[in-house]
């Protein structure tokens, strides 16, 4: 009975899906609006480049903290009540981080953000599901993976036109008039449900918070920072790695002895959710990783500005748009979710290798296009049957349980993916760079008329003559760089096809669910 009398109809389940859903697009735009600024900011507040890599990080800290505590704190204070008091931290932090005046008052309203940010992304999917009768489950899964693929595409183009246009606090203050709306629908509108009780202070799992945050933070601090810091020789690195082990093993240690745990983790003995945590990281590092590198690629290696390298993500996110729906109907006739996941694995996998293919250092736009599309496609397939997937076997609170798991996979997926791209890109790069220069010999006449060539053009722009040498030199340096980065690339995109085509076998192991059980996704995909 607690769940049909959460189910709304006509006008206002309309207006609680487009709340909730404005509210994750809020969270996972924010994530990703902020990277094509942080040139501006660092003009602007005097920071350094590491400075101001933390306005990043702070934010997924805060994120990464939040999100497997979300499904306990609605049942503390009530859904209602929590989801409307994280949109207005989130909103009041977005209007602070505009005013910001230093970098470090900036780095600390985007941890404070993060925190309310990470509620809005969970919270409000369940709320979607919970909206819907069980037989359109599916369908609510498919509205909600709209906002979470197109999310990080739309970050981008869109703090790119800001910045171009305008400066860049404006990126945070438009959070504002949507978050004022949201908090006034959330109170009018949204409903609290009754799980279980309220918990009295003394029970209250205070060591696992603790370990929770200290765990997750030092990990996604070394997930962040680990390559600009040269991984284990900074000490910071290697105190907190060991911080994040250690804290790991007491958490674990403490959620399986206490009474009440933070998180429940015996949810985990489900093998069809061990697989689906396992998948939802492998997206993750697919999703993330190719929203981070592809405009990577085009900035640095191409010379795009931030908002053609966005808008080059678009058809992709379109695709995932008019796929979600399909493959919600395809999922409520019963087609098994391992199927759509391994199709999709095989599609994201199409596409890495297809970029692959078509990388130089002059790769034109419209190259881009099919890849891309296949992309969307692989995207779309893989989303929802990998929640339906993970949840099919679980029953009541263990949904929301485990779908915490699976949402924290993914964001720890993104993270992942994000630090060894880039740390296996800086050292593809030298091993590029090294084997390039072993066929540039001074003796050889191509290389001496290529030099001699490049110094007479500097010669015609007024340089002296050893200067004139010195800088063709330098060009001919510059020119191998360019051809070793785009390798790495190469290299990164061909590693990722493997990966995923090494997860096929494996999904198509996985039991399926007996024909006559019926998934209810409430709560599902945080």
């Amino acid at each position: 009975m607690q769940q049909d009398s959460l189910v709304e109809y006509g006008a206002r389940r309309v207006i609680i899906t487009i709340t909730a859903i404005f509210c994750a697009l809020l969270e996972i735009v924010d994530t990703t609006i902020v990277n094509v600024a942080l040139n501006n900011m660092r003009g602007n507040l005097g920071a350094t480049l590491t400075e101001v890599g933390w306005v990043v990080t702070a934010y997924a800290i805060g994120n990464v903290i939040i999100v497997p505590m979300t499904s306990w704190l609605a049942q503390q204070f009530g859904r209602r009540n929590y989801f409307a008091a994280s949109i207005i931290l989130f909103t009041i932090c977005s209007f602070a981080c505009g005013n910001a005046t230093g970098i470090w008052e900036l780095v600390a309203f985007r941890f404070l953000q993060g925190i309310g940010g990470g509620a809005l992304l969970v919270t409000s999917q369940t709320i979607i599901t919970e909206s819907y009768p069980v037989e359109k489950r599916s369908m609510a899964q498919a509205i909600y993976g709209l906002g979470v693929i197109i999310g990080p595409t739309l970050g981008p183009p869109l703090g790119g036109y800001i910045v171009d246009h305008a400066s860049w606090p404006y990126i945070f203050y438009i959070n504002i008039p949507i978050g004022v709306i949201a908090t006034l629908l959330t109170l009018q509108f949204v409903k609290s449900p009754k799980y279980g009780e309220k918990k009295s202070g003394k029970e209250i799992d205070w060591l696992g918070i603790a370990l929770l945050a200290i765990t997750v933070g030092s990990l996604q601090y070394v997930l962040e920072k680990g390559q600009d810091d040269d991984w284990f020789n900074s000490k910071a690195i290697l105190y907190l790695a060991v911080t994040a082990a250690l804290g790991l093993y007491f958490f674990i240690w403490r959620e399986l002895r206490f009474k009440n745990p933070i998180v429940e983790l015996r949810v985990l003995k489900n093998g069809n959710l061990r697989t689906g945590t396992i998948l939802s990281f492998i997206m993750g590092f697919g999703l993330y990783g190719s929203t981070f590198i592809i405009p990577l690629y085009t900035q640095s290696t191409l010379g795009w500005t931030a908002q053609q390298a966005g808008m080059l993500m678009i058809p992709s996110a379109i695709t995932t748009a008019f796929m979600m729906p399909m493959i919600g109907n395809i999922l409520q006739k019963g087609v098994p979710q391992k199927l759509l996941v391994s199709a999709g694995m095989v599609l994201f996998s199409g596409f890495t290798f297809w970029c692959y293919t078509i990388l130089t250092p002059d790769t034109d736009t419209s190259n881009f296009f099919w890849p891309l599309i296949l992309r969307g496609m692989g995207m779309g397939m893989l989303f929802i049957p990998i929640t339906a997937l993970s949840l099919s076997s679980l029953k009541g609170q263990q949904i929301g349980q485990g779908a915490a798991f699976t949402g924290m996979m993914r964001q720890l997926g993104g993270s992942f993916g994000i630090a060894l791209i880039t740390t296996f890109m800086s050292r593809q790069n030298m091993v590029h760079r090294t084997a390039l220069v072993t066929h540039l010999d001074r003796n050889d006449y191509n290389v001496q008329q290529r030099v001699l060539g490049m110094q007479h053009n500097f010669i015609s722009k007024g340089m002296g003559v050893d200067q004139a040498l010195k800088s063709a030199y330098a060009a001919l340096e510059g020119m191998v760089m360019k051809q070793a980065t785009v390798l790495s690339y190469m290299d990164v995109f061909l590693y990722l096809c493997i990966m995923f085509l090494l997860c096929v076998p494996f999904i198509l192991m996985v039991k399926s669910k007996k024909a006559k059980e019926k998934i209810d996704l409430s709560e599902a995909m945080h």
